[in-house]
């Protein structure tokens, strides 16, 4: 998890946490939309580093508005969802392809559901340190791992992997689970799993990471799209989605706007894939051949024509404008050639001159400098 674990599961004060100016803001538009989605507060959470008692503290203060959260009983659903899996646990696993995906689910399948008393009996000897405790707790959780990694599948990361993260964040969850405060591992501990699962997602789940809240809100959309387009026999208006699912417009373009999958400039393009997709756009900063091609003719002239100046005027051109290297100072082209500064100089415009003539149309004289026409 990217936030510090001890300072989440402090948590804040009642009064410090609604005085938090983001959570005052978001406790305000929620008002505003009537409604706010469990990923929104789990975004939040997330964002602030919110403690599971800060959590409460701002359900309680939308309870208190009256604004409902959607599918806020999703984490008590998991107990349902794990005792359902518990008689159809065998039929799942027979369904999964690798050979790997189906020892793990057979292995957890052995493992028996905790009662609420054993949860509180385990919680309290792994805050002494029990290993064996902590490993109990873990093993008989990990149907609700699975359960809760599903529900990510599809995002661009293995199945295996989004269960070894949700491990991890279950194991965080034992960590961390304050049996004195009365709900039960699940609840809590499905919180912990999802935000592995989606930290997972936005780090390995696309070349260019994408945050978790997008993410979120990408799915979220997806659903509402398909709802949408299965009613209305079209593509929905971006009006519409924020209608359907209480989102601001902005927020749906920004989603919309990172879900496009990256291309690779390598994949072959054409009837016979002899190209590349790279090949196809122009590179601004290059030189076009053309002009390049000039510019070494015209340089070629240029060297020719010094090259047919007598002395000293060709070696004082060739040092000035560093045809043998570094460019020379007047005041080093004199001492080099034992003449003053104002000599070189006059030596320097003459040269200047006499191959201004040579070459009218291929160099000219600017400021001192030697230039090519264009």
């Amino acid at each position: 998890m990217c936030a510090d674990d001890d300072e989440r599961a402090k948590g804040f004060t009642l009064t410090t946490t609604i005085d938090i100016p983001a959570v005052d803001t978001f406790l305000t538009d929620a008002q505003e939309r009537g409604r706010v989605e469990t990923p929104e507060l789990e975004a939040l959470a997330l964002e602030l580093d919110l403690g599971e008692v800060a959590l409460e503290e701002v359900r309680a203060a939308l309870a208190d508005r009256a604004i409902p959260v959607d599918g806020a009983d999703d984490a008590d659903e998991t107990d349902a969802v794990a005792a359902a899996e518990e008689a159809t646990w065998a039929a799942d696993t027979s369904q999964m392809l690798t050979d790997s995906l189906q020892l793990f689910l057979q292995d957890v399948g052995k493992h028996k559901l905790l009662t609420a008393s054993e949860e509180v009996t385990l919680a309290k000897k792994v805050e002494r340190g029990d290993l064996r405790a902590k490993e109990r707790m873990i093993n008989a959780n990990l149907r609700l791992v699975v359960s809760i990694a599903k529900k990510y599948r599809g995002h661009g990361v293995p199945f295996l992997d989004l269960i070894q993260d949700g491990v991890i964040g279950l194991n965080r969850a034992v960590e961390k689970f304050d049996w004195r405060k009365g709900y039960k591992f699940s609840t809590y501990a499905t919180w912990w799993i999802r935000q592995a699962c989606q930290r997972a997602i936005s780090n390995q789940g696309a070349t260019i990471r994408v945050p978790v809240h997008v993410q979120e809100r990408q799915q979220k959309l997806a659903r509402a799209r398909q709802r949408l387009e299965v009613k209305l026999e079209r593509e929905p208006t971006i009006e519409e989605l924020a209608k359907e699912t209480g989102l601001k417009e902005s927020h749906i373009e920004e989603a919309l706007s990172t879900a496009d999958a990256s291309v690779s400039l390598n994949q072959s393009v054409g009837s016979d894939g002899d190209g590349e997709l790279g090949d196809l756009f122009a590179d601004r900063s290059a030189v076009d051949p053309a002009d390049e091609a000039d510019e070494t003719l015209q340089r070629l002239e240029v060297r020719r024509a010094v090259e047919g100046l007598q002395e000293p005027d060709r070696r004082v051109l060739e040092l000035r404008f560093g045809f043998t290297g570094d460019q020379w100072t007047l005041e080093a082209i004199g001492k080099e050639l034992g003449l003053t500064r104002e000599r070189v100089r006059q030596i320097e415009s003459r040269a200047l001159t006499r191959l201004q003539h040579q070459l009218k149309d291929v160099v000219r004289a600017d400021g001192g400098d030697v230039v090519l026409a264009a």
